[in-house]
């Protein structure tokens, strides 16, 4: 099964809590046993599993980011998005799960998050989740 989170982000970089979507995926395939993979299909966005108890790790991650790669740069790409599309690599667009007794298997203080980088926009998450 497929399924799509909509996510609509409010800044140009933030990072936004997916934990509960993708459970809810989860949930309503019945899987007990198995993973769950989780793609973004954006170019300027990306997927990170992380500390989801104190926000200011989000706030640090992203400073981080913004240090490694500013947002104005020797960057040859029109659109003025260079940043996001670097920043995304970095993260990377895809994270995978167990699931186990049919829910995700999470650190403590772990988290699954959209991490935008060319917001605000409306963003797609895709989920499938595989028995096994």
């Amino acid at each position: 099964m497929l399924a799509r989170l909509e996510v609509q982000t409010r800044n140009r970089t933030e990072m936004v809590d997916i934990t509960a979507g993708v459970q809810s995926q989860v949930a309503k395939s019945g899987v007990q046993s198995g993973l769950v993979l989780v793609w973004v299909p954006h170019t300027t966005a990306g997927l990170t599993v992380n500390e989801n108890a104190d926000p200011s790790v989000r706030r640090d991650l992203l400073a981080a980011l913004d240090r490694l790669v500013p947002r104005e740069g020797d960057y040859r790409h029109p659109e003025g998005n260079s940043d996001g599309h670097i920043k995304s690599t970095l993260c990377g667009r895809d994270v995978t799960l167990i699931v186990e007794d049919g829910a995700l298997v999470l650190g403590t203080w772990q988290g699954v998050f959209l991490c935008e980088f060319d917001g605000p926009r409306r963003r797609s998450v895709l989920v499938r989740v595989l028995e096994g």
